[in-house]
């Protein structure tokens, strides 16, 4: 009998919530690499697809295998393609571990693979693209473990000041009178594996479009099992549902043990059918599917009434070909 060829493995899930795509891999205790491409941001990197070595940052929760398994190949692949430095941005309690890892590739491999590592105190945060931050906060896992939130910041009149004509305003600012204010407008929020805690409901992460979070256990009687682990069950999802204002939740880090029909049912029987709706699963192939099948019939409805013919897939709708779920 001739053998079966082997899976395919690797598939990218991809989502895309205007004007940004999240798409990567992530399996429990296997794999999570995580990417948002208009942002040069990935977060974790546990495999190396070729497309993570587009991330100019690439920001780690927490030191576990599945997390960081292919730092040094990403570092040194970045390099090899000409891609430039990488820039490690991590928890300042787990940089030297990364450093010694790093170093034991290059006593390893006899050569030197260049890398920058941007350790952050709580509450630290640099500037990943013009007036775009990224803010580290530390959450609750059985290691050191580091939440995201990516924020724009904008700077606006002075609500007072919103009808002073132009001239007036000048002279205002030529004596040194403060017209404008700075606005920090959450987009993202990434908190990594983690228990429930009070970082669950901080305002960059409660007011953020964009939430992307494990939900690692969902039979009714595994609670135990998620707070053995210090991962995040259903039913604590569910509870957080209610206070978050985001427009989209991925859910990363389902395990293979895990049927995602069953997780989808799941989510509906404990969050009713509204929450339900705000619920996406990274590794849902099917669904993603169907809803960016559901994206591109809009956006080429909208072309033609507007007279400009087919809509081609443009890089922020580029859905990668799976197989079944």
């Amino acid at each position: 009998m001739i053998p079966k060829p082997p899976p395919r493995e690797g598939t990218l899930g991809f989502l895309y919530f205007p004007p940004f795509r999240v798409q990567g891999i992530s399996i429990a205790g296997e794999i999570t690499c995580l990417q948002i491409p208009e942002l040069d941001l990935g977060f974790d990197i546990g495999s190396c697809p070729r497309a993570m070595l587009s991330s100019k940052f690439l920001a780690i929760s927490h030191g576990h295998m599945d997390h960081v398994g292919a730092l040094a190949y990403f570092c040194s692949q970045r390099q090899f393609q000409g891609m430039g430095t990488a820039k490690i941005v991590c928890d300042e309690r787990i940089e030297s571990d990364i450093r010694g890892m790093m170093s034991g590739f290059v006593n390893l491999e006899r050569q030197k693979t260049p890398y920058e590592i941007i350790a952050l105190k709580p509450e630290g945060e640099i500037e990943i693209k013009n007036n775009i931050f990224l803010r580290g906060f530390p959450t609750e896992h059985t290691c050191p473990s580091f939440g995201y939130s990516v924020y724009e910041r904008r700077t606006k009149l002075k609500p007072e000041l919103v009808d002073f004509p132009q001239e007036k305003l000048r002279e205002l600012k030529d004596r040194g009178v403060e017209i404008t204010r700075t606005l920090t407008v959450p987009r993202i929020a990434y908190l990594g594996d983690t228990q429930p805690g009070p970082h669950l409901v901080r305002e960059d992460v409660r007011k953020a479009p964009i939430v992307i979070c494990e939900c690692t256990f969902f039979e009714p009687d595994h609670k135990d099992r998620a707070k053995i682990g210090m991962h995040l069950h259903v039913d604590d999802v569910a509870e957080w549902l209610g206070v978050l204002e985001c427009e989209a939740l991925v859910l990363v880090h389902v395990s293979r043990r895990t049927d995602l029909n069953f997780a989808r049912k799941r989510f509906l029987q404990v969050c009713g059918p509204d929450k339900s709706q705000r619920v996406h699963f990274l590794m849902d192939f099917r669904s993603q599917r169907a809803r960016y099948e559901a994206q591109l019939a809009e956006a080429e409805a909208h072309a033609a009434a507007m007279g400009r013919g087919r809509v081609a897939a443009s890089p922020a709708h580029e859905q990668p070909v799976d197989s079944d779920d």
